[in-house]
């Protein structure tokens, strides 16, 4: 999809890297399926099946995950005519619109392409943001969606959904497996799936989470540059990340299982190495496991961003 977004050449050499290398486990982890399994037919049917389900419906299940529905003008015009503005800003067409009653104050993208796009946020971010920052989180949503990371991540996910499957099916296959020294045989068999498996999650969900921190400093940078103002994106990053404390747990927990798509993590500090403003700094081990870069780093990349188009502190 053409827009005036600006092309970022790094995210879409990261993006095919990454895609390019969850392929070659895919290769290995299908050759494990079709050992066990004996049958490729089989195993083609299943990851055609389970892949389809997740391209075609993961911006069904996010938004009744979010409990959200979409919304029309007349429900939302603040919200739909931000959007028609920097839809014509950056020439690109518009997503549909649904909000989520929740007092967490986020935003994510979602759908398999821009034709089917949907852009959600929260009564939550509405209530907290002015329209100036309103439209950094904005712009930043629709970068996802012109840089058509939304579905490169939909896919690349899909390969952690595989590999739990294919333990599932190594556990089953040993469950039913016969006697004697047949017993023996399905037991290195079924070893032999789950060790891949995990080793091929574990290595995908390392490349997703890099390539997720990485297309959120992009989506960060397109959007400062589109409506060129970064101290006003920086703004309602502050502002949003540190209401999250002041959050009901369970709003925190519905949307926890989102934190890869939405705009900033929905646990500032949590068992999946989450960290918020006011945490410090994040050891490197910690940072592998978070789907976002640090408060900090975002800030001090929109500096550098607001530094070079020459923003003033007093516009």
């Amino acid at each position: 999809m053409r827009s005036r977004f600006v092309p970022d050449r790094q995210l879409t050499v990261r993006m095919v890297t990454v895609v390019f290398l969850l392929g070659l486990l895919y290769v290995v982890l299908a050759a494990v399926l079709v050992a066990v399994l004996k049958s490729a037919v089989l195993v083609l049917l299943i990851a055609v099946a389970a892949l389809a389900g997740q391209y075609w419906y993961s911006d069904r299940v996010a938004l009744l995950a979010m409990r959200a529905r979409d919304v029309t003008p007349e429900e939302e015009p603040r919200l739909h005519g931000a959007v028609d503005r920097l839809c014509a800003l950056a020439d690109m067409p518009k997503p549909r619109l649904a909000l989520a009653d929740t007092e967490l104050p986020n935003a994510f993208a979602t759908g398999r392409n821009a034709d089917h796009a949907v852009l959600c946020v929260t009564t939550g971010l509405l209530r907290r943001l002015e329209g100036e920052e309103l439209d950094g989180v904005l712009a930043h949503e629709l970068s996802h969606i012109a840089h058509r990371d939304v579905a490169v991540m939909t896919v690349a996910s899909f390969l952690g959904v595989l590999a739990g499957l294919a333990v599932r099916v190594g556990f089953y296959s040993g469950l039913v497996g016969g006697r004697g020294r047949r017993d023996q045989n399905t037991a290195m068999i079924v070893a032999a799936v789950v060790a891949v498996s995990a080793a091929v999650y574990a290595i995908s969900f390392l490349l997703i989470r890099a390539l997720s921190r990485y297309r959120e400093l992009a989506a960060d940078r397109s959007a400062a540059e589109l409506t060129g103002r970064p101290s006003a994106l920086a703004s309602a990053l502050v502002k949003v990340s540190g209401a999250a404390g002041r959050i009901p747990t369970k709003d925190l927990r519905t949307a926890q299982a989102f934190n890869a798509v939405l705009f900033v993590p929905a646990l500032t500090a949590g068992p999946d190495g989450e960290t918020g403003p006011g945490s410090g700094p994040v050891p490197l081990f910690a940072r592998m496991f978070m789907t976002h870069p640090s408060l900090e780093c975002r800030l001090e990349a929109l500096a550098q961003v607001s530094t070079r188009l020459g923003e003033s502190s007093d516009s």
